[in-house]
């Protein structure tokens, strides 16, 4: 893997001062090379089902919410870095799968009735929440439910509408980029910035 180049290392010092712009054109600047690796990647049968695009995205995220840690010890090239963290999503993706084949989701019989919009909430909450600090208890997750959605009330309409897109109409990026009529990489970072200011919203 080759060293850094002098952009991408230009927009990691800006970064580090803090540059929200910089962090921007640096995920934009990755985003289709990224795309174009796990698209070549991705099993063909888990293609049909999962778009290239959904996985770039979700990769985002993490390597936003992972970036000042990357910052203060940047141990390899930042590509190196985003690769590695997709080659865990795409595990991960395959293993999700696997696991859908062995079982119906029709055949699950929860222990507790849940409303329409839980299951799409629940995902979302799985963004937010760090997964080895997740309540088991189904009151505790309603709790956590309930604050997602209120949290979601506080935040503008750009903002709700992109995650009710994505979260409760299940919408892959390219249809939430259609609908809005936005580019795949504008509608993903509408997307990523929205998440950041939900989780600034529960944070405070």
């Amino acid at each position: 893997m080759l060293p850094n180049s002098s952009e991408t290392e230009a927009l990691l010092n800006q970064a580090r001062q803090g540059n929200t712009d910089a962090v921007e054109k640096l995920l934009a600047e990755h985003r289709e090379p990224l795309r174009q690796r796990i698209s070549k990647r991705l099993d063909p049968a888990l293609a049909a089902r999962l778009d290239a695009s959904d996985v770039v995205q979700e990769v985002m995220l993490e390597v936003s919410n992972r970036l000042r840690e990357y910052l203060q010890n940047p141990s390899m090239p930042f590509a190196l870095w985003l690769n590695l963290i997709a080659d865990d999503h795409m595990i991960d993706a395959h293993r999700r799968h696997r696991q859908a084949k062995k079982r119906s989701l029709d055949r699950e019989q929860p222990m507790h009735p849940a409303r329409p919009a839980d299951r799409s909430s629940i995902e979302l909450i799985a963004q937010l929440v760090d997964p080895e600090h997740t309540p088991a208890s189904a009151a505790m997750w309603q709790e956590l439910q309930d604050r997602v959605d209120a949290a979601i009330a506080t935040l503008d309409e750009a903002d709700q509408e992109v995650i009710r897109l994505k979260h409760s109409k299940q919408l892959a990026n390219q249809e939430i980029a259609r609908t809005l009529g936005l580019t795949e990489a504008a509608a993903s970072m509408r997307y990523l910035r929205a998440l950041r200011r939900l989780k600034a919203a529960l944070a405070s």
